[in-house]
């Protein structure tokens, strides 16, 4: 997206890739679908990246979800937009967003240099001297829009954090963001693959209350899943803690307060006094859910509906609105959607993405200290960044000569 927007600038642009192809890293996101944006205003955009989201605020309003959307409709790419908001291609292939962007970048006259990778990036003269593994190349402005170091394979290896950091940029520690999460207790993994559908997971963090909602996951050593997703990069900044693990508590049931619930277990024993506990439970969770639940807090799975007492069925109510669980640690950053943290914000210019401590320098997309939640938000960030970035470093250089 820099690139394209380079180039449509009349600025001579040259895309320096590590990998053989391009576009590794986006042939992955949103489950090979890519989902590229998020039906939102960009104010709304913004506010999802939290306290960061002041400084995307002016390249959001720049390059809007409105304008992306219509940026790919121009390319050919026809979209759907889904309940949720997030827009994808009709033909769910995020290849074919890729495609697209790769073909227009070539039409306007980006040169492509793959299989080089960038080995170092210096300032002489008011000039960048760059040198790969094969060549030493000139140019007047850089853009690093390099990513993280979340899924490395696809050549996302911190490479932009090394090279802000020679020009004096501060890096915000790198944590895993949008990843699953490890339990200290181990019976989750009895239930790895079971889905609850709608969970709300609460948290308290420094006296401040953590709430997110959406589906959770069960994995082989401890959660994952939309709902855990965002949690994760709220509290990444405090993991590992195995010593002092945070506690979190799901409610499973969210359709219904615990007042309700009861009615409906009462109801339950009144219309079925034989049923035994797993299987009352078995109506209100996935049945494997039901029986862990019995196994591992000690309510007798085989014991009558008629035969449960008061006090065991307020205890099983609280269980299923506030089931507690004890995180210790993100699953490795390798396996982030994104990252969390990078090249400090605040030495970046937010209305123009250039380095305000290296003129001529610019920065896009996951390089920087910047992460929002699943849904099209972080790809949005990158095009904007991206475009921003560009036009102006094109129009920076026009001003100069």
């Amino acid at each position: 997206m820099a690139a394209i927007h380079s180039a449509s600038s009349s600025a001579e642009t040259m895309l320096l890739e590590s990998n053989s192809t391009a576009g590794h890293k986006l042939l992955l996101t949103g489950n090979r679908r890519c989902n590229f944006t998020h039906l939102a205003a960009a104010q709304e955009i913004a506010g999802a990246f939290g306290p960061k989201g002041r400084f995307l605020s002016y390249s959001l309003h720049k390059f809007p979800p409105t304008e992306v959307h219509q940026f790919f409709r121009k390319l050919g790419l026809e979209s759907k937009i889904e309940d949720n908001g997030c827009v994808f291609s009709t033909t769910d292939r995020a290849a074919d967003v890729r495609n697209i962007l790769l073909a227009e970048a070539k039409r306007l006259g980006v040169r492509f240099i793959f299989s080089r990778k960038v080995v170092s990036v210096e300032k002489r003269q008011g000039h960048f001297i760059i040198r790969t593994s094969r060549e030493i190349i000139e140019a007047e402005k850089v853009i690093i829009a390099t990513g993280g170091i979340s899924y490395p394979h696809t050549g996302s290896t911190g490479d932009g954090h090394k090279f802000a950091e020679h020009f004096g940029h501060t890096i915000i520690q790198p944590r895993a963001s949008l990843v699953p999460l490890v339990t200290r207790e181990s019976w989750p993994s009895d239930l790895a693959g079971t889905s609850v559908n709608n969970v709300k997971i609460t948290a308290s963090i420094n006296k401040k209350k953590i709430v997110v909602t959406g589906a959770l996951l069960f994995t082989h050593d401890g959660i994952g899943g939309p709902a855990v997703l965002e949690l994760s990069r709220l509290v990444t900044d405090f993991l590992p803690s195995e010593k002092n693990p945070l506690k979190i508590f799901i409610d499973l049931v969210v359709v219904s307060s615990e007042a309700e619930l009861e009615k409906i277990i009462l109801r339950q024993i009144s219309e079925h006094p034989r049923k035994t506990v797993a299987n009352i439970l078995a109506e209100i969770v996935p049945r494997r859910v039901s029986q862990i639940l019995c196994e591992q807090f000690d309510f007798p799975a085989k014991l009558y509906a008629n035969q449960l007492s008061k006090d065991t069925r307020r205890k099983l109510l609280h269980l299923l609105k506030a089931l507690p669980l004890s995180i210790m640690r993100t699953r490795p950053i390798a396996e982030a959607m994104v990252t969390h943290g990078g090249v400090n914000v605040t030495e970046i210019n937010p209305k123009t993405m250039e380095s305000k401590i290296c003129p001529g320098l610019f920065f896009a997309g996951e390089v920087i200290d910047v992460d929002g939640p699943c849904g099209g938000y972080n790809l949005q960030m990158c095009w904007s960044t991206g475009a921003l970035a560009s036009s102006s470093a094109a129009q920076s250089k026009q001003t100069s000569q």
